[in-house]
């Protein structure tokens, strides 16, 4: 006599279908020592909806004809998290995020808003999931459903892939040690920036402005080097190079 699914939430709810035969006229469903609510009986199953418990508890179908074997039904806690491996990501979605905490492994989605992904459980207290597209620029609500309900309470932010719309001065000598103002969209989350391809130390001043100091030319020598600006969401290259200059002689 299956009984499907066999675990759900402690606080009841669920709906459970029971199998088997001679199950015409069920009169009583206990889970422990309590009744659940019959929903639906035929001669080859039952359907109820769970009291509330803990546990592991038998549960058995009573007919005109006298109580049948136990079946074990596991009784599942509401999931707690406790950590998220990336709190921001971008618009577009498509990078993995770990989720910590406990009560984990019946994890059956993880909702990023209203888009909801399907998690790989790695442990009961670590699943991991692919972030869904976002509708829009900024924080969602993060929640992880299990066996034992839904739980609440972190926020992701999705970040729109980021602009260089310009810079300011235009030029330095090859040594380095330009104070240059960077100018875009969507800079809060920059993570590097580089001329040339070598990284220069950088201040986030705003969404919209990056303060950065260019590093020496990598043979000391003048030339244009493409300034970059990556973020959490992408990166982005100024439409016009900034030209290192070699000083004056006499």
């Amino acid at each position: 006599m299956p009984i499907s699914p066999s675990q759900g939430s402690t606080a009841g709810g669920t709906t459970v279908t029971i199998t088997g035969t001679n199950l015409a006229g069920a009169t009583a469903v206990h889970f422990g020592s309590k009744s659940a609510t019959i929903t639906g009986n035929t001669a080859t199953s039952v359907t109820v909806v769970s009291p509330s418990g803990s546990g592991v508890v038998p549960v058995t179908v009573t007919t005109p004809g006298g109580t049948s074997n136990p079946l074990n039904f596991f009784y599942v806690g509401a999931p707690f998290k406790s950590a998220l491996s990336t709190t921001s990501g971008p618009l577009a979605g498509g990078n993995t995020i770990t989720v910590s905490g406990t009560g984990l492994s019946t994890a059956t989605a993880v909702t990023f808003g209203a888009n909801a992904a399907t998690p790989t459980v790695i442990s009961d207290s670590q699943i991991t999931a692919v972030v869904p597209a976002g509708a829009a620029a900024g924080p969602v609500g993060v929640s992880v459903t299990t066996a034992g309900g839904t739980n609440n309470g972190f926020s992701y932010t999705y970040v729109d892939s980021p602009t260089v719309t310009g810079f300011t001065p235009a030029s330095g000598p090859p040594s380095g040690g330009t104070a240059v103002t960077v100018t875009g969209t969507s800079l809060a989350s920059t993570q590097s920036v580089t001329f040339g391809g070598i990284t220069a130390p950088f201040t986030v001043i705003s969404d919209t402005t990056v303060s950065a100091v260019s590093p020496p030319t990598a043979d000391g020598q003048p030339g244009p080097a493409d300034i970059a600006v990556t973020t959490l969401a992408g990166s982005a290259t100024a439409a016009t190079p900034f030209q290192y200059v070699a000083g004056p002689g006499i």
